[in-house]
C-alpha cells in the first residue's frame, strides 16, 4: 500500500512540472485542480483503507534514493495512516474548491506548479520512515508552501511574510535536524526502526523534546512561535490558506506525536507540564489575538494558534498519564487530542473557503467594509454559519466533541501522583474554558459583521454567491462537521489502532454503545449522545415554528417599529468589529497587546469627524524578535567590511580560522 501512496505522490509532482509546460491558463488550471483532486482522493482511500485495519501489519517500502548506504524509507502504519487521511481529505477539498476559485486567480502561473508539489510534500512527510527522508520532505513541503505565500508578492506586506514564514521554517528544520541528530546519536542510525532501539539517557532525551517542541512547534503555531502564521497564511490564496491552516499545521502536530510518543521511549512525567503550559498559553493568547483583528483571514489564522493549543493539552495530558502508567487515561487524552485534529482541518478549511467566497464576491478581506451578505450569499453564510458554530464547540457539531473529551481527560488529573501536575491540569483547564467562551464571542464577531446587518460599502451590496465547485466544497465540509459531531462514536473507533500503537490501550468501543452515545470513561461518570441533542433540536425547533405559526393571533397592532438601536439607516450606524472587540480590549488588551486607544473630538463647531484609533502591539515579537533581529542586523553591519578585504587577508582569515579549529580538535576531550 505504501507504494500506491508514493505513486500517487509521484503524480502530484509530475503534475507540478507538466504545470509549466501547459501555456493555457485556464486548461492548466483544470488539468493541475482535476488530478490534485483524484491523486487526494486515492491517497486518501489509501490511508482509509491501512487505518481501518483492512491490512494485517504495516506497509514498508525501501526505495534506493537519498544516501547510498541507508536508502529512502518510508512505512504506513496507523499514525501516519490517520495523519495522511486527514491531509488528503483536506487537499480533496481544496482543489475541488479550487476548480472554481482557481478561475479568479489573478497570477495563476505563480500557483500552479507550486500546489501539487505541496500536497505532495505533506504526504511524503507523514509516510518518511528515516531521518532524512523526513527532513528533506519537510523542507520541500515548506518552500514550496513559501512560494505560495509569495504568488501574490506586489500586494502589501506579502514579501515580509514569505521573509518571516521563510525563516521561521528554517529555524524549525535546524531545530528538527538537531533533534534527529540526538536521537540517532552516537551510531547514526537514522532509520526510525534504529532510532526506536537506542534508548537516549534521561538528559538527551530531554533535550529532544524540547528540540522537537521547537521545530515542530514552529511550524504548528505554538506561542511564542506562532509570529509567522498570522502573516503567511492571509498572504496565500484561498485554498492554499485552507490547506496551510487546517492541513500544514496537523503535519507538524504529526511530527511532534512520531517523535515524542514513538522515537523517544518511555516520557518523564515533567515532559507533560511542558507540553501543558505552552498549550494552555497557546490557546488563551491565539484566541485573544483572533478578536482584535479586522481580517478575517488573519482571524481566521490566528484561531489557528488558539486550536493548535487546545490539541497540545490533549498531547500533554497523554504523555503525563502514559509516564505514570495509565494507559487507559493516556488513551482518553490521545484521542481527545487527535480527533481535534481532524474536527479543526474540517471546520479551519470550511471557514476558510468561505472566507474565499467572500473575497472573490467583494474583493475585501476587512469586515469593516462587508456586512449584509447573508443576502447576497445566503449559501455561503449558511456554511460560514456552520464553520463557526463548529470551530465554538457548539453541540451537535463536530469541535464539541472533542473539546467534551479533551475536559473529561482533565478531571481525570486528581489521580495523577505528581503534585505539579495537580495543580497546573486544573489551571490549564481554566485556560481551555476561557478560550472556548472566547472563540464564541470571537465568532458572533466574524459572522454577525461579515454576512447580518447592511451592507457597509459598494462592493459588499454588489457581491454575488459563488461558483457551485466552491460551494460544493464547502457544504461537504459543513455536513461532514454534522456527521462528526452527531456520530463520534465510529470517528473515535477509527483512532483504536493509532492510541493503541503509542499509549498501548485505547478507548472503550464506542459504535456499539447504545443510542450511538459515547462513554469516554463509564456510563455513570459521563456521557454524550450527539444524536438524541441534535433530534431534539430539529424537533423543538419545528415545535416552536409550528405553534408559532398555527397558534398565533392573526389580528393586527400597529405600532412604531423597532430600529434595533439604529434610528439611522446609515451603515456606519451599526456595530463594527473594532466596537465588539472594545470590551475584551480593554479587559485583556494593557496586559496582553498593550494596546493604547487615541481620541480625536473636534471642538464644537468643527465639522470633522471624531475618531478612534487603537494601537496594538505584539509582546512576543517586541520581547523575542525584535531584539532578535536588531542584534542580527549590528553585527552584520559591523561585519559588512569584510567584503572588501583582499585576497591577502581572504587568505590570512582562512588559515586563522583552520588552525582555531585544529587547536580546538587537539584539545577536546
Amino acid at each position: 500500500m505504501v507504494l500506491l501512496a508514493l505513486a500517487c505522490a509521484a503524480v502530484l509532482i509530475s503534475t507540478a512540472a507538466l504545470a509549466v509546460v501547459v501555456s493555457d491558463e485556464a486548461r492548466a488550471g483544470l488539468i493541475v485542480y482535476g488530478v490534485c483532486l483524484i491523486a487526494s482522493l486515492a491517497l486518501f482511500s489509501i490511508a482509509l483503507l491501512a487505518l481501518l485495519g483492512i491490512s494485517d501489519r504495516p506497509s514498508a517500502a525501501t526505495l534506493p534514493l537519498g544516501i547510498p548506504w541507508l536508502g529512502a524509507h518510508f512505512r504506513l502504519d496507523a499514525l501516519s495512516a490517520f495523519f495522511l487521511a486527514v491531509v488528503n481529505l483536506g487537499a480533496a477539498a481544496a482543489s475541488l474548491f479550487a476548480l472554481g476559485y482557481g478561475r479568479h486567480e489573478d497570477a495563476p502561473r505563480r500557483v500552479l506548479p507550486f500546489y501539487p508539489a505541496f500536497l505532495a510534500g505533506m504526504s511524503i512527510v507523514v509516510l518518511a520512515d528515516d531521518a532524512f527522508t523526513f527532513l528533506v520532505s519537510w523542507e520541500f513541503m515548506s518552500l514550496s508552501s513559501w512560494a505560495l505565500v509569495m504568488a501574490h508578492h506586489r500586494v502589501g506586506d506579502n514579501v515580509r511574510a514569505g521573509y518571516v514564514y521563510l525563516i521561521m521554517a528554517s529555524f524549525g528544520t535546524l531545530a528538527l535536524l538537531l533533534t534527529f541528530g540526538l536521537l540517532a546519536g552516537a551510531d547514526g542510525g537514522y532509520a526510525f526502526a534504529d532510532i526506536r532501539g537506542a534508548h537516549p539517557s534521561t538528559a538527551v532525551a530531554a533535550s529532544i523534546l524540547i528540540l522537537a517542541l521547537i521545530g515542530a512547534g514552529s511550524k504548528a503555531g505554538l506561542v511564542p512561535l506562532h509570529v509567522w502564521l498570522p502573516l503567511a497564511h492571509p498572504a496565500a490564496p484561498s485554498h492554499v490558506s485552507a490547506l496551510m491552516s487546517g492541513v500544514m499545521t496537523k503535519v507538524a502536530v504529526y511530527g511532534f506525536v512520531r517523535i515524542a510518543f514513538d522515537l523517544i521511549g518511555t516520557p518523564a512525567w515533567w515532559w507533560s507540564m511542558v507540553v501543558l503550559a505552552l498549550g494552555g498559553i497557546t490557546a488563551v493568547m491565539g484566541v485573544l489575538y483572533a478578536l482584535m483583528q479586522h481580517d478575517l483571514k488573519r482571524l481566521l489564522a490566528y484561531h489557528t494558534v488558539e486550536n493548535i493549543g487546545i490539541i497540545f493539552i490533549g498531547l500533554g495530558l497523554a504523555l503525563a498519564f502514559k509516564a505514570h502508567g495509565m494507559a487507559w487515561a493516556a488513551a482518553l487524552a490521545l484521542t481527545a487530542g487527535l480527533l481535534h485534529v481532524f474536527n479543526h482541518s474540517i471546520f479551519k478549511s470550511l471557514l476558510f473557503f468561505g472566507a474565499g467566497a467572500v473575497l472573490t464576491s467583494t474583493g475585501e478581506r476587512d469586515m469593516e467594509h462587508l456586512g449584509g451578505l447573508i443576502h447576497r450569499m445566503p449559501q455561503t453564510a449558511f456554511v460560514f454559519l456552520v464553520g463557526c458554530a463548529a470551530i465554538s464547540a457548539l453541540p451537535p457539531l463536530n469541535g464539541f466533541v472533542s473539546e467534551w473529551l479533551t475536559f473529561q481527560a482533565i478531571l481525570l488529573s486528581p489521580q495523577l501522583p505528581s503534585w505539579g501536575l495537580k495543580f497546573l491540569v486544573p489551571a490549564v483547564g481554566a485556560l481551555l474554558a476561557l478560550s472556548a467562551a472566547l472563540a464564541a464571542a470571537c465568532f458572533v464577531k466574524a459572522f454577525g459583521v461579515t454576512f447580518l446587518g447592511r451592507a457597509r460599502t459598494p462592493a459588499a451590496e454588489r457581491a454575488r454567491e459563488t461558483d457551485r465547485f466552491s460551494l460544493a466544497a464547502m457544504f461537504f465540509f459543513a455536513a461532514l462537521c454534522l456527521v462528526a459531531g452527531i456520530l463520534p462514536g465510529f470517528f473515535i473507533d477509527a483512532l483504536a489502532p493509532v492510541t493503541e500503537g503509542l499509549v498501548g490501550d485505547r478507548m472503550p468501543v464506542q459504535g456499539s454503545v447504545d443510542w450511538l452515545s459515547i462513554v469516554p470513561i463509564a456510563e455513570g461518570r459521563s456521557s454524550y449522545n450527539g444524536l438524541l441533542v441534535f433530534a431534539f433540536m430539529v424537533l423543538s425547533g419545528a415545535l416552536a415554528a409550528w405553534a408559532i405559526h398555527r397558534l398565533a393571533s392573526d389580528k393586527l397592532r400597529r405600532a412604531p417599529p423597532w430600529d434595533c438601536g439604529y434610528p439611522d439607516a446609515n451603515p456606519a450606524t451599526q456595530y463594527t468589529a473594532s466596537s465588539f472587540a472594545q470590551p475584551i480590549r480593554r479587559v485583556f488588551g494593557s496586559v496582553v497587546f498593550h494596546a493604547r486607544e487615541h481620541v480625536e473630538i473636534p471642538p464644537p463647531g468643527d465639522g470633522r469627524p471624531a475618531r478612534l484609533t487603537v494601537e496594538l502591539r505584539d509582546p512576543v515579537w517586541d520581547a523575542l524578535y525584535a531584539p532578535i533581529a536588531g542584534g542580527i542586523a549590528f553585527a552584520a553591519d559591523r561585519l559588512n567590511h569584510l567584503q572588501f578585504l583582499t585576497i591577502r587577508q581572504f587568505l590570512s582569515l582562512v588559515f586563522a580560522a583552520l588552525v582555531l579549529l585544529l587547536l580546538v580538535l587537539a584539545i577536546w576531550p
